[in-house]
């Protein structure tokens, strides 16, 4: 078996994604059950607050009869000054198989890709890259539309501080998506696809919406909350003018009345609790990939 790390999506050619995509529909489908032929044993190192992505991986790791391992960053050697490398290098010694890894350093990995021989599962990494929410949206999409060719997305925000906006416009792009960005100028890394949302609310198939990022921001908004979503968020009128078919999107945590009118959460156009899910499908796809295992009579399956 292969071990494979999952760092970025700018590293998984449109095949790799696909692979991930099929083998996450089939653990939300006909392998709900399916677990590994072997305990493994995975840690978790989350240096940075998260409820989605960790629990979900825990979630996984458990359904796939893991041995799990939490790492407190608040209670460890780090607090003595330990570094990055000697951490993950710490549980590769004492018997990890996998780590799922969370930090606030931009490309952490790059300081232990080819030091760490035990496969390494970016669970986000400063402003730059989320790789399993992207995949996540990705399913989420596909399985609305069927495909992603001729789709367009907006996705609206705090775009220069969004590890999700960040892999989601590279693998969106990869995929033969038309995509835009929006929201307050200042806080767009690329000017030439954006668009003020009103102009363009009638014609997506998807608007992807993100949460200010307050703690990775210098200064904070100068702007009150009604005030923000009144001039960027997920209004009641903006919902209208959308067109029946597109679905709201959202990587949570989610700030009611501020991105997001609170009541549109759960609109019947909002698929922002069925990432959450597709999340746990996901994440097991992607330690299954790790280990290198293959599903029985995958070959016969069809999609």
């Amino acid at each position: 078996m292969k071990n494979k790390n999952l760092f970025a999506m700018d590293i998984l050619t449109v095949a790799e994604i696909n692979a991930i995509l099929f083998d996450a529909h089939l653990f939300s489908t006909i392998y709900k059950d399916w677990q590994f032929p072997d305990n493994r044993r995975v840690a978790n190192l989350f240096f940075e607050p998260s409820t989605r992505t960790q629990y979900s991986f825990e979630s996984a790791q458990h359904q796939l009869n893991c041995k799990v391992t939490t790492f407190n960053a608040e209670t460890s050697s780090v607090q003595k000054g330990e570094t990055l490398y000697d951490t993950v290098k710490t549980f590769e010694a004492i018997g990890m198989e996998a780590l799922v890894i969370r930090h606030p350093q931009n490309e952490y990995f790059q300081e232990l890709e080819g030091k760490i021989t035990i496969p390494i599962l970016n669970g986000g990494d400063g402003s730059g890259n989320h790789p399993t929410q992207c995949l996540l949206d990705l399913m989420t999409i596909k399985e609305e539309f069927g495909q992603f060719e001729g789709l367009k997305v907006a996705i609206v925000g705090d775009i220069k501080h969004s590890r999700v906006a960040s892999s989601n416009l590279t693998a969106l792009e990869k995929l033969g998506v038309t995509t835009y960005v929006s929201g307050p100028k200042e806080w767009s890394k690329d000017l030439v696809n954006y668009r003020p949302l009103d102009e363009i609310i009638e014609e997506i198939d998807v608007l992807m919406l993100l949460r200010i990022q307050h703690e990775r921001h210098e200064d904070t908004m100068q702007m009150s909350k009604k005030q923000y979503l009144t001039a960027y968020g997920l209004t009641h009128e903006r919902m209208g003018k959308m067109k029946p078919t597109a679905i709201v999107m959202h990587p949570a945590p989610f700030n009611r009345g501020v991105e997001i009118d609170g009541e549109l959460v759960e609109h019947p156009q909002s698929r922002i609790f069925k990432q959450m899910e597709n999340g746990v499908h996901v994440r097991k796809a992607v330690l299954k990939r790790a280990f290198g295992y293959e599903f029985p009579d995958t070959e016969s399956v069809n999609d």
